[in-house]
């Protein structure tokens, strides 16, 4: 009975207990598009979840992990439903720019099929993208740290290009490059490329002096040093700014696929948000946070994995 009353006696649950009481307040700004029972079962299908997690999981930190995120969804959903629905803080006149939780839910399930298609795209315009970035910068990374007077010469003008814009470039892409398809992957190329070059630079620079000098006493060749030795050696660091590249590339996507896209999230949200459908757009945005977080969580499993030696 203790162990039960250990579980259920968290933050997350009292949320969930707060955001049913707040559903007997009356309504302010009901619509029948406000889809209020959508919000309904989307917190109870979050409260499920929450209650497995919380039997399930033996793990405490990971444990600890799931239950806080679905404590602060829970905390938006009762700000979001007391904001637009209870208490119509936005008014009559901005309802459309800030829409209740239900009614997105119901555009995100209308549109379920095409925010498929979507997302295919956009991993498919994100990842050929940041492969190349990645394929070029850490060879180059590697040489160019491991020459120092290369490198230093090297690290001046990163910093200087770095810091220009990607969009910065579009109108070239557009002109120098044979589609639109291939404009749009090099912007996702230049956002990642830039991040995972000064990391590899940093990784190499930084590798302990004396694994260097231990492996030069036996003679290793230059091929052997930079990819059987440096290379692990910096990968903490090459994977830092690798995931940077990776989170870069998710904030230029709608960028990206304003050149001549007819589909994808980026384009999705912006060809919403154009007409003014704001309640289509909002979905879109929260659905590219969704899969950014789910990226995310899978790089840092395969960063864990590749780095296990290190445990």
């Amino acid at each position: 009975m203790k162990y039960v009353l250990k579980r259920l006696l968290i933050a997350p649950n009292a949320l969930f207990a707060a955001f049913l009481l707040i559903q007997l307040l009356p309504d302010k700004a009901y619509r029948i598009t406000d889809y209020p029972k959508y919000t309904l079962i989307f917190a109870v299908f979050l409260e499920i979840i929450l209650l497995a997690v919380s039997f399930l999981v033996k793990k405490k930190p990971l444990r600890r992990v799931f239950t806080d995120v679905l404590g602060v969804i829970f905390a938006v959903l009762i700000f979001w439903v007391l904001a637009t629905i209870k208490l119509n803080l936005p008014g009559d006149v901005k309802a459309a720019v800030f829409p209740p939780p239900g009614a997105v839910l119901a555009r995100f399930i209308i549109d379920f099929g095409q925010t498929l298609i979507n997302i295919r795209d956009s991993l498919a315009l994100i990842f050929q993208g940041y492969i190349i970035a990645v394929v070029i910068a850490i060879p180059l990374g590697l040489f160019l740290g491991w020459n120092l007077r290369v490198g230093a010469a090297a690290g001046y003008i990163s910093k200087f290009l770095s810091s220009i814009s990607p969009i910065v470039y579009i109108p070239y892409a557009i002109v120098l490059l044979p589609s639109f398809r291939a404009a749009s992957v090099f912007v996702i190329v230049v956002a990642s490329f830039w991040p995972a070059l000064a990391s590899t630079m940093s990784g190499v620079l930084n590798v302990e002096k004396r694994i260097i000098d231990s492996a030069k006493t036996l003679n290793v060749g230059k091929f052997t040093m930079l990819f059987r030795i440096v290379l692990p050696a910096a990968l903490p660091q090459i994977f830092i700014g690798c995931n940077q590249g990776l989170s870069v590339s998710f904030i230029l996507l709608t960028s990206a696929e304003m050149i001549g896209a007819r589909s994808g999230l980026g384009y999705y949200v912006n060809n919403y948000a154009n007409f003014g459908n704001y309640t289509s757009a909002l979905s879109g945005v929260i659905t590219i946070g969704v899969v950014v977080s789910v990226i995310t969580c899978l790089f840092n499993l395969l960063q864990r994995f590749l780095l296990r030696w290190k445990q």
